[in-house]
């Protein structure tokens, strides 16, 4: 099922987002009601919390003191880490619980205040932040929780700032107008991004554009191949195999297609099938049907295999090659990004060849037929620069 993250400051509409969501069909998790719930009174974990703490965090019912606590926690450090080893475990192991009774095809969205903050992006399958501004926040804050505008920052300055959050989004919904607009943004997101997801997931389907277009450098590719990159690593997980972000997206100011290519090493590319396969199409990777490889450079007899997986996400499609560690086309592929890394001129002239061959030949695979000549080219230019550096893949 496809797994979605949810987050936002306090005060951004976070919860409103949510709601609409549940509205249209999604199996909503909501971190705080079961954060409420994993110390009520009678459970193991007010219990422990009471033995940590001692009984000054009960209120005159025997409930948890919220704000009793919190004044222990806010800044003792050990404290606050002392609390979410109590809470956290009990957070995760309820709402895996949760989700597993979900149904098969649900679109399940865990919203979780401090998604940032405790290192979650990797585990979901996309990330939605909703961001406001925030003299916004504050003014509902005081309007609707009837806060001091002093607790207000403060609440606001204790969570991840905007820019931490936008950097694990891979979706940014903003909520400054109001909830029609909000409403609105959350429909789109749905029915254009979140259903296609959902189903190229269950159908284990990769999202492959028909066309070249090239695309003016976007400075936001680096950072979402590290949103991929560390989906990846998750999903691997406990293997740390290198991970590198390679063709056109990952050189500094080249136009290219908007598909990010990532490749993962592996010892061999029977380590490529089985289990890595599944895990990475569970992940939102799924693999491309066939087979898949690199024409040696410069040309000659064999080829270069490799396998080749593609991204379930409709709005971010991906090549995901996995090449033997060592390999020519492991190492072609760093050669060829360094390289252009470190040659402007050479970057302008490749780019200019490849604008080229993509107005003549906008098919992708009539395309990257055609680009073999270019990288041959420029594949005995990055020899030399690397024999004169001593470069190392």
């Amino acid at each position: 099922m496809l797994m979605v993250g949810l987050t936002g400051g306090i005060g951004s509409g976070k919860s409103a987002a949510g709601a609409r969501l549940a509205e249209l069909g999604a199996v909503v998790i909501d971190a705080d009601r079961i954060a409420r719930e994993v110390v009520a009174p009678g459970t193991e974990g007010l219990a422990e919390i009471v033995e940590a703490f001692s009984d000054r965090v009960l209120d005159a019912d025997g409930a948890l003191d919220r704000a009793a606590l919190g004044a222990m926690v806010f800044s003792d450090e050990a404290a606050r880490r002392r609390l979410e080893a109590i809470t956290h475990p009990r957070v995760r192991a309820r709402t895996a619980e949760l989700a597993a009774a979900a149904p098969a095809d649900a679109i399940v969205v865990n919203d979780v205040p401090l998604l940032v903050e405790v290192g979650l992006a990797p585990t979901y399958h996309l990330v939605v932040v909703v961001q406001t501004a925030v003299p916004i926040r504050l003014a509902r804050l005081a309007r609707h929780r009837g806060m001091d505008r002093a607790e207000a920052e403060r609440r606001i300055a204790a969570q991840a700032d905007d820019a931490r959050r936008r950097a694990a989004a891979d979706v940014v919904l903003t909520n400054d107008a109001g909830l029609a607009e909000l409403h609105t943004e959350v429909d789109a997101l749905w029915h254009e991004r979140l259903l296609p997801y959902a189903a190229n997931l269950r159908e284990r389907r990769a999202v492959r554009p028909p066309r070249v277009e090239l695309a003016t450098a976007d400075p936001a590719w680096p950072q979402q191949y590290a949103r991929l990159a560390a989906r990846i690593r998750h999903a691997v997980a406990p293997a740390d195999p290198r991970i590198d972000h390679v063709g056109s997206t990952a050189v500094p100011g080249l136009a290219a297609k908007d598909v990010i290519d990532i490749q993962l090493a592996v010892p061999t590319l029977a380590d490529a099938d089985g289990p890595l396969a599944e895990r990475l199409a569970a992940a939102g990777f799924p693999r491309l049907p066939g087979e898949w490889w690199d024409s040696p450079r410069p040309a000659g007899s064999g080829r270069w295999e490799k396998r080749l997986h593609g991204s379930a996400d409709p709005a971010r499609p991906v090549n995901l090659h996995i090449r033997a560690v060592d390999s020519p086309g492991w190492r072609y592929a760093l050669l060829l990004r360094d390289h252009l890394r470190a040659d402007p001129g050479r970057r302008a002239a490749y780019l200019l060849l490849r604008r080229e061959l993509a107005a003549s030949a906008p098919e992708s695979t009539t395309y990257a037929t055609a680009t073999d000549p270019c990288f041959d080219e420029e594949l005995l230019r990055a020899e030399v620069w690397a024999a004169q550096t001593g470069w190392r893949p």
